[in-house]
């Protein structure tokens, strides 16, 4: 967020949220696109790319998701007032309809029509998760792909090699999290500013 951006109230936030809530239907993927989308194209409060590294934060941390992004957007916009509003916001009205619709679920279970609206349901999820992935890996790669092919190449590799582990050796979420962090400390590791060359040479020059 620039700095000459107007911060957003709490109320502001309170109400946003809470229309991110009330229309994530579908889980977490839902929920994660209305918030690029909210946060990013519409408010333009922060970029893909701020994105994807909060996100990065929340996938170091136990819990939900969600919540924490939640929180970190919500104390990046509006201090602990806005942690406060945003977590108010997305969970107490979407979380009072959930119980209601968990309530009528269990009655109606069982029913056909019930079943194949699930069936429905799940390929949809499905797809709105693949698009959620476009969004978070397009900075990323957009970044790789202007400045430096090899990173970009390491990036698809690493993605590559996480999804094959998950999907056929049905390794952990915190076991790829873990070699993720390891290796993105070793390959992707920031070098020296090249701008502090020059200031080094001069210093050489005159001793």
């Amino acid at each position: 967020m620039s700095d000459g951006a107007p911060h957003p109230s709490a109320w502001r936030l309170l109400g946003i949220w809470a229309g991110i809530g009330l229309q994530s239907f579908g889980g977490g993927a839902s929920t994660t696109l209305l918030i690029q989308r909210t946060f990013i194209e519409k408010y333009r409060w922060v970029t893909a790319e701020e994105f994807t590294h909060l996100w990065s934060v929340c996938l170091l941390a136990p819990g939900i998701n969600l919540i924490a992004i939640t929180a970190l957007l919500g104390r990046r916009l509006g201090g602990w007032r806005g942690v406060v509003a945003s977590l108010a916001g997305l969970l107490i009205p979407s979380g009072a309809i959930t119980c209601l619709l968990a309530a009528l679920f269990a009655q109606v279970e069982h029913s056909a029509t019930v079943q194949a609206i699930v069936r429905g349901v799940v390929p949809a999820t499905g797809g709105v998760m693949a698009l959620v992935a476009v969004n978070f890996a397009r900075p990323l790669f957009q970044r790789g792909a202007d400045r430096r092919p090899l990173r970009l190449a390491l990036t698809v590799a690493l993605t590559l090699a996480g999804a094959l582990a998950v999907i056929i050796f049905n390794v952990s979420a915190i076991t790829i999290v873990i070699v993720a962090m390891s290796l993105g400390a070793l390959l992707f590791a920031p070098g020296p500013s090249p701008s502090l060359a020059p200031d080094r040479d001069k210093t050489e020059g005159r001793a």
